[in-house]
């Protein structure tokens, strides 16, 4: 996201925990700081993607707020369910800065290339101030109206992405239980209305064995809890998400964390 803002022509900083993932960032042009506040400082729009709530909550001090310029916008694209977001949509309001929750629908390859999906919901003002960055980083942005509708459609989203991925896991164990080679029941989808090229990436990773994390596997467990949080203070049961929710707590459990969330294949039909 930080090279596509770059490249866009948008003077941009980073800043990360571990300054040396950063570090590469400098080759496009990013200036790369020791803390967030510095990396902050008289920017614009400061730009969160971080793995939870609690995180974002440590990094977005006062001091950090603060030292945006007047006027500045917080673009908030961290996945932090429904209650984080409304914590941090306050903690924004409380620093007297515009903010955008827009968390990002798309893994690490939509990301190199520019073609995430953005789901918007904040400010006007915020928006507008945002918009270059949200054309730098993504394809299409989905405005949802009021702070916090982002993070909503975020879960439901995910709520789809993650189940295919438990779905994909499971028809490859089906496959393999009746006898069936793993690649027919890709080509058996293929092209097919059912058929779609996440399933087919995910389904292919299974086969292969490759596991490198696109997608983390303990973020999209964190999501599936999520998830289940907002369904029940919604009044609602979801099923299919509670077993997607069990499969991949097995599979952290099993140590699979840093591995992508292809990875719960291993942990399925055992």
């Amino acid at each position: 996201m930080a090279r596509n803002i770059a490249r866009a022509g948008i003077a941009t900083a980073a800043w990360n925990r571990r300054r040396e993932r950063a570090e590469p960032l400098a080759g496009d042009g990013v200036q790369v700081f020791d803390t967030p506040a510095e990396a902050a400082a008289g920017r614009d729009v400061v730009v969160t993607m971080l793995p939870d709530a609690d995180v974002v909550r440590a990094v977005m001090t006062s001091e950090v707020l603060g030292a945006l310029a007047d006027g500045g916008a917080w673009l908030q694209c961290s996945t932090v369910g429904v209650e984080g977001a409304a914590e941090l949509i306050s903690l924004a309001a409380g620093a007297g800065v515009g903010f955008l929750d827009a968390p990002v629908s798309g893994t690490k390859a939509p990301a190199e290339a520019g073609k995430l999906v953005i789901l918007a919901s904040g400010d006007e003002a915020a928006a507008e101030l945002c918009r270059p960055v949200l054309e730098a980083v993504g394809s299409k942005t989905v405005w949802l109206g009021e702070a916090g509708n982002g993070s909503r459609m975020k879960l439901v989203t995910n709520d789809w992405v993650l189940g295919v991925t438990a779905l994909m896991a499971e028809g490859m164990r089906l496959c393999e239980g009746l006898g069936l080679s793993r690649e027919s029941f890709l080509q058996a989808i293929e092209g097919a209305p059912v058929d779609s090229p996440y399933a087919q990436a995910k389904g292919r990773m299974m086969i292969d064995g490759d596991f490198d994390p696109r997608f983390p596997l303990q973020h999209g467990a964190k999501d599936t809890r999520l998830i289940l949080r907002a369904a029940r203070e919604a009044g609602l049961e979801l099923p299919v998400a509670e077993a997607t929710a069990a499969h991949f707590a097995d599979s952290l459990a099993a140590g699979r964390g840093e591995e992508d969330v292809a990875a719960i294949y291993r942990d399925t039909a055992r």
